[in-house]
């Protein structure tokens, strides 16, 4: 499976949400890292066809995905930021619905919801009606809807919001056992979600790609800029202004810094071990600047 992006832009009006993307994705796990607003939701709405670009091409599998119209829709699986539901309806129900739309077989239909009810943990809520359902137990609906039709593209924006964190190691080990025969986009701004099991992670910021690797790679373009310091507690204010902090802690001398910075802050800074969170930070944090440089 291959997804090729050629020069794929996207305008609303004066507004470019999506600039320029040249990207080439094969089979497995992508994860596609930004803060709110980095344009991830519109790049999933036109890889899933419900947008259609302003410039630009998706070819998959050699073939210009608008062309390809129904045939395409048949090996993609969706899961929006929110999904639409008829609350009276079981969880059964919903998704043996969805899978009528989608065109599957009632009796194939139904062994495909069975089996996923079981992958996502729903067993139990078979019978529940959708309206009483958690927000964590909808999204695992959500997640069992979007793989009905077996797709062999998965795309996936916020999956884990709302979900606990039994829940989200559950989803992570989901989507690893799917993605040795498919191609999976996972939309997300929280760092974890991605860390162990994308293949390569796409940072997205203001409708570009920033930057993309593997954890390891990512990690590795930040590893002598993660410094840890002692300062005094009104010093604190001064050293958010100029830096990004990752984190402050107290302890008998004053406050532990974990700065971010090219340089070495303070003569008795030492080097710390990076993590995704200080590639997060790194790529898309900003100062406190001097209206919130107090804690």
């Amino acid at each position: 499976m291959e997804l090729k992006i050629i020069d794929l832009t996207k305008e609303f009006g004066n507004f470019t949400a999506v600039n320029h993307l040249n990207i080439t994705m094969n089979t497995g796990v992508y994860g596609l890292l930004g803060v709110n607003g980095a344009g991830k939701t519109t790049l999933m709405r036109m890889l899933c066809t419900l947008l259609r670009p302003t410039e630009g091409k998706i070819i998959c599998n050699g073939k210009e995905i608008f062309a390809m119209d129904g045939e395409y829709r048949k090996i993609l699986g969706y899961l929006p930021q929110d999904f639409g539901f008829y609350p009276e309806f079981t969880v059964e129900d919903y998704l043996l619905y969805i899978a009528s739309i989608k065109g599957i077989r009632p009796a194939v239909a139904k062994k495909r919801v069975k089996e996923l009810l079981g992958k996502v943990g729903l067993e139990k809520a078979a019978h529940k009606k959708m309206k009483k359902l958690s927000g964590g137990m909808k999204r695992r609906v959500g997640i069992a809807q979007a793989m009905l039709n077996n797709p062999k593209i998965l795309i996936l924006d916020e999956p884990t919001a709302g979900l606990d964190p039994n829940e989200r190691i559950r989803f992570r080990n989901l989507i690893s056992e799917l993605a040795e025969e498919r191609f999976v986009l996972l939309s997300t701004h929280i760092v974890s979600d991605v860390e162990y099991i994308a293949n390569e992670i796409l940072l997205m910021k203001d409708g570009e790609i920033v930057h993309r690797g593997t954890a390891e790679e990512l990690i590795g373009s930040v590893r002598e800029h993660v410094w840890k310091c002692c300062v005094e507690k009104r010093e604190v204010k001064h050293f958010m202004k100029q830096y990004k902090i990752s984190n402050v802690k107290s302890d008998a001398h004053g406050l532990e810094l974990r700065i971010l910075s090219k340089e070495k802050p303070v003569p008795n800074a030492v080097l710390e071990e990076a993590n995704l969170e200080d590639v997060f930070l790194y790529y898309f944090g900003e100062k406190a600047g001097e209206d919130n440089g107090a804690i």
